[in-house]
C-alpha cells in the first residue's frame, strides 16, 4: 500500500536540493554546449558538491533529531519509488508537450525530448545539471538509508560489504560532483535533449535503480564473503575509476587547450584542417575507454557486496552494458556523419570501440 509520507519524500528532497542549489555560492563557468538562439557557449552555475553535502547534512540532522528514522527511505522505498516515478512522468510532460515538435512522432519526442538545454531563472538553473544533481543527491540518501537499515538490523554483525559498497558509491558521487565542470563536455550535455530518458531517468531511475545492489541485500545478513573477493571488488572499482576519470580529464583539457599534456601524454591527433580528433593516451586505447571504466566501476560495486551468485547486485553493471554499447554505436554514427573521412582515419588509428583487444 502506498503511504503519503514515502510518496512525497522525494518531492520534498528535490525541492530542498533546488533551493540549496539556487542560494548557495556557485562557480560560473562557460560550457561546451551552444545556446541554440545565439550560437554562443552556454554559461552555468556549478555548486553541485556543496549542495549535495548540505542536503546530506540536513538529512543527518533530521534523523538525529528523531523526526524520521535512519532507515526511513528503506522502510518506505516502494512508496518513495512510486512518488519519484510520478514526479518524473509529470516533469517529462511539462518539458515536452509545450515545446515545438521535432517532426518525429510524439512517442519518440516524449522519450528523447524536444529541448536541447533549457535554463531557468535567467540562466541561474540549468535543467540538465539540476537533474543530475537531484539524482545524485537522492541516490546518496537512498544508499545511506538502506545501509542504515542494515546496521539497525544487524549491528556489529553487519556486512563489511555493505559498508564498502556505500563507501565506494559515495566516492563515485563525490568525484562526479567535484569534477562537475568536466561533465559539461560529455555526450549528455551537448547531444541529449530533455525528455523522458533524461528527466525520468534522473528523477527516478538514477537514484533508485543504481541502488539495486543494496535494495536486494540490505535486509540480508553478512554473507561471510572472503576478503579476497572484497579486495578484488575494490581493485576493479578503482581500476575502472582511473580509466573513466583519466579519459574524461584528458578530453576536457584537450578541448580547452589542444596542446595540453595531460599526465605528460603527448596529445597526438588526426586532423582534416577543420577538426581534430584525439588518438593518444586514454583515447588511443579504445574509442570509448571511459565506457569500459564505467562498466568496471559498476562491476566492482557488485563484487564488494559479497553476493557473487545473487542476481540483484549484477543488474547494475548489466544496465551499463545495455546503456553504453548502444550509445557507442549511436555516437559512431553521429561522428561518421559529422567528420566523414576523418572519422574513418580515426577508426583505423584506434581500432577498438570499448574493450581493447576484444571489442
Amino acid at each position: 500500500m502506498i503511504d503519503l509520507h514515502g510518496f512525497f519524500a522525494p518531492w520534498a528532497i528535490y525541492v530542498v536540493v533546488l533551493g540549496l542549489h539556487m542560494v548557495l555560492p556557485a562557480q560560473r563557468v562557460t560550457g561546451y554546449a551552444l545556446d541554440s538562439s545565439t550560437g554562443q557557449p552556454l554559461r552555468y552555475r556549478l555548486n553541485g558538491l556543496p549542495t549535495m553535502l548540505a542536503t546530506v547534512a540536513a538529512w543527518f540532522a533530521v534523523c538525529r533529531a528523531g523526526w524520521v528514522p535512519w532507515d526511513f527511505l528503506f522502510v518506505h522505498r516502494w512508496s518513495s519509488l512510486v512518488g519519484a516515478c510520478t514526479l518524473g512522468l509529470l516533469f517529462t510532460l511539462a518539458m515536452v508537450l509545450p515545446a515545438p515538435s521535432t517532426g518525429r512522432s510524439l512517442v519518440v519526442d516524449m522519450f528523447l525530448g524536444r529541448r536541447d538545454n533549457p535554463q531557468w531563472f535567467g540562466g541561474r538553473v540549468d535543467a540538465k545539471m539540476l537533474l543530475y544533481l537531484v539524482g545524485a543527491t537522492m541516490l546518496a540518501l537512498n544508499l545511506l538509508s538502506f545501509a542504515g537499515h542494515h546496521w539497525l538490523r544487524y549491528g556489529v554483525e553487519a556486512s563489511a560489504g555493505v559498508l564498502l559498497h556505500v563507501g565506494l558509491f559515495s566516492w563515485f558521487l563525490l568525484d562526479y560532483l567535484f569534477f562537475e565542470r568536466v561533465h559539461l563536455y560529455t555526450y549528455d550535455l551537448f547531444a541529449e535533449k530533455v525528455g523522458f530518458k533524461l528527466g525520468w531517468g534522473c528523477l527516478t531511475f538514477y537514484p533508485y535503480f543504481y541502488a539495486v545492489g543494496l535494495w536486494t541485500t540490505a535486509a540480508r545478513p553478512d554473507p561471510g564473503a572472503h576478503p579476497a573477493l572484497l579486495a578484488s571488488g575494490v581493485a576493479v572499482f578503482f581500476g575502472g575509476w582511473m580509466l573513466a576519470r583519466g579519459a574524461n580529464m584528458q578530453k576536457f583539457f584537450f578541448k580547452l587547450d589542444p596542446r595540453h599534456r595531460f599526465l605528460g601524454i603527448e596529445p597526438r591527433v588526426v586532423s582534416d584542417g577543420r577538426h581534430r580528433l584525439l588518438c593518444s593516451g586514454f583515447w588511443g586505447v579504445s574509442r570509448h575507454v571511459n565506457y569500459l571504466g564505467e562498466i568496471a566501476m559498476a562491476t566492482g560495486l557488485a563484487l564488494v557486496l559479497g553476493w557473487p551468485t545473487a542476481i540483484g547486485p549484477w543488474l547494475y553493471p548489466l544496465y551499463y552494458v545495455l546503456l553504453l554499447v548502444p550509445r557507442e554505436r549511436d555516437d559512431h554514427r553521429r561522428c561518421a556523419a559529422k567528420y566523414g573521412a576523418l572519422w574513418d582515419e580515426y577508426c583505423r588509428r584506434v581500432r577498438y570501440r570499448i574493450v581493447p583487444g576484444l571489442y
